[in-house]
């Protein structure tokens, strides 16, 4: 089986330039404060350029015990990131990798659309469940959400 893609968007009340900010080049620091699945986010190479990888660290609550991603490009200037994740405890036998474009815009309300299109590469002939992709897709939203929450009441962060 091929690769899966979705193609995605949202809106948030949030600068598109501070969405940015929080979701990539701070990340490390603001997502372990304020998610509570997350424990830490370690580099493990490299420091934040592109090449770098990282390894999210859950809980020990958390059935999902941590994820390692490449930061593959970020563009600041026009705030677009693309990376990769390459390696996750939940993936099992039947994911190699999961890519990502984000795209953060700008609305005319003074928030931003983000434009997201993941893509799920199989493990050799694994077949892919979609649910259950999902489902996974839907927890990062959810994360995604506490971190726009946080902006929204702290509007000096990453102003």
């Amino acid at each position: 089986m091929g690769a899966i893609s979705f193609d995605d968007e949202y809106s948030s009340p949030v600068a598109p330039h501070r969405m940015f900010i929080a979701l990539f080049l701070d990340a490390h620091n603001l997502m372990p404060k304020v998610i509570p699945s997350i424990k830490s986010i370690d580099f493990v190479s490299g420091d934040g350029g592109p090449g770098s990888v990282q390894q999210v660290n859950m809980v020990d609550e958390s059935p999902l015990k941590y994820i390692k991603l490449r930061l593959d490009s970020k563009e600041e200037d026009n705030l677009v990131c693309k990376y990769t994740v390459i390696e996750c405890d939940a993936f099992g036998g039947k994911i190699d990798c999961v890519s990502y474009e984000l795209r953060f815009e700008a609305d005319p309300n003074g928030g931003c659309i983000v434009k997201a299109k993941s893509t799920y590469h199989p493990k050799g002939d694994a077949i892919l469940n979609e649910e259950e992709i999902k489902a996974g897709k839907e927890k990062a939203t959810e994360q995604y959400k506490i971190i726009e929450s946080y902006l929204v009441e702290n509007p000096e962060i990453y102003a």
